[in-house]
């Protein structure tokens, strides 16, 4: 809805792990976001969200969505989550996660004129792996932050999106905007 009025900020919110993770999100979703009154926010990491949760004290008209990296059955991620939904306010916290080691591998690769994205050795940085195989320079965190915008100006919208963040995205707006039952 292209010039709709934004709404007044709701108490709920959504919390995304990293700044890239916070740059797409408001990239894509951007609109419908204002539209809802649902601010985004962005975790420097989830080791401490246990505590941020607590102390964000969620409750049924002030619900808390997570989204994490790489969430997946086993992970240290997937151990947080669980202790977040028995924790203090964890019947109005939604964790969800995508399955990519980085929000870059949401972004589908034929945006960037690959077939799929590189399969990065361990012992290498992911992004810096990612960047070699794009024939980006790497050398250090500014081009890493030039990929990154080169990656995101390929996005025009969701539909260059992985669904596996489309869903969790979208699951995590429908939460926090529709109140506890």
């Amino acid at each position: 809805m292209p010039g709709a009025r934004a709404r007044v900020a709701r108490a709920s919110r959504i919390y995304v792990e990293g700044r890239h993770d916070a740059e797409l999100i408001a990239q894509v979703w951007g609109e419908d976001l204002k539209i809802e009154g649902v601010v985004v926010e962005q975790l420097g990491g989830v080791d401490d969200l246990v505590d941020i949760v607590a102390e964000f004290a969620p409750g049924p008209g002030r619900r808390l969505g997570v989204l994490v990296d790489h969430l997946v059955t086993g992970s240290k991620e997937a151990r947080i989550a669980d202790a977040v939904r028995r924790g203090p306010g964890g019947a109005d916290t939604l964790v969800v996660g995508h399955p990519y080691v980085d929000i870059w591998q949401a972004v589908k690769p034929q945006r960037l004129g690959l077939a799929a994205w590189p399969d990065v050795p361990r012992q290498v940085d992911w992004k810096h792996g990612a960047c070699q195989a794009l024939r980006l320079p790497h050398a250090d965190q500014a081009d890493i932050a030039r990929a990154w915008r080169h990656i995101r100006s390929q996005v025009r919208d969701w539909n260059d999106l992985e669904p596996a963040l489309i869903s969790r995205v979208e699951e995590l707006i429908d939460f926090v905007t529709h109140p506890a039952r």
